[in-house]
Parts: structure tokens; C-alpha cells; sequence
């Protein structure tokens, strides 16, 4: 082997990485842990309004669990396509607004007044 070829792996041993935010984050091998600690988030996120607890914990488990579950992955993607549609249509509409031109009247479609 050379030192540019990668060793073969043996398939759910390499450890599970989610990209947030821009950035990389590293998630344990061990599917049982994954698993366990995403539930804990959850539910600690439940009890948010305790203190040190919050409610940021509960979105954090779900994306932790959405590494081993379908059901929750795909809730994760389609939330995810929503938002940068959502996104992009919101810069677009930003770049593309043009001064209105209400033709001299007020909001109510009252003339306005010459003195102001």
C-alpha cells in the first residue's frame, strides 16, 4: 500500500460527523451511544425550563438522532429545505423591493395633504 490509499474500513465503524452551522462536528462510533445521548438531550430539553437545562437541547437531540433514525432524518432534511427556501426567497425579495409609488396617497388611500 502506498501512503496515499486509505486503509479499507469496516462499514458503521467510522465515526458518524454532522455539518452545523458551516462547521464539522464529530458524533461517537458506538450507535448506542449516539442514540443515548440524543434522547438525553431531548429530554433535558423538555425540562428547559429548569435551571441549566434548555430548550436549545431538544433541536441538538433530534439532529443527534437523525444520524440513526429514517423517520427523523428526513424531518431534519425537509425542515432544512424549507428554511433555505425560505432564505433565499427573503434575500430575494430584499434585493428586488423597488420605492413604492402609492400615487400621493396615505396608507388608508386617503389623499395626502399638500401642507406636510
Amino acid at each position: 500500500m502506498t501512503d496515499r490509499e486509505e486503509e479499507p474500513t469496516v462499514p458503521g465503524t467510522a465515526p458518524q460527523r454532522i455539518r452545523l452551522f458551516g462547521r464539522d462536528f464529530t458524533l461517537p462510533a458506538n450507535r448506542a451511544t449516539r442514540v443515548s445521548l440524543g434522547i438525553a438531550l431531548t429530554i433535558g430539553g423538555i425540562l428547559g425550563f429548569l435551571p441549566i437545562l434548555g430548550f436549545w437541547m431538544i433541536p441538538l437531540g433530534l439532529i443527534i438522532l437523525s444520524v440513526d433514525f429514517a423517520i427523523v432524518r428526513r424531518a431534519r432534511r425537509r425542515t432544512a429545505v424549507k428554511w433555505g427556501r425560505w432564505r433565499a426567497n427573503g434575500k430575494a425579495n430584499n434585493v428586488e423591493q423597488q420605492p413604492r409609488t402609492d400615487g400621493g396617497k396615505t396608507s388608508a388611500g386617503l389623499p395626502r395633504d399638500p401642507s406636510d
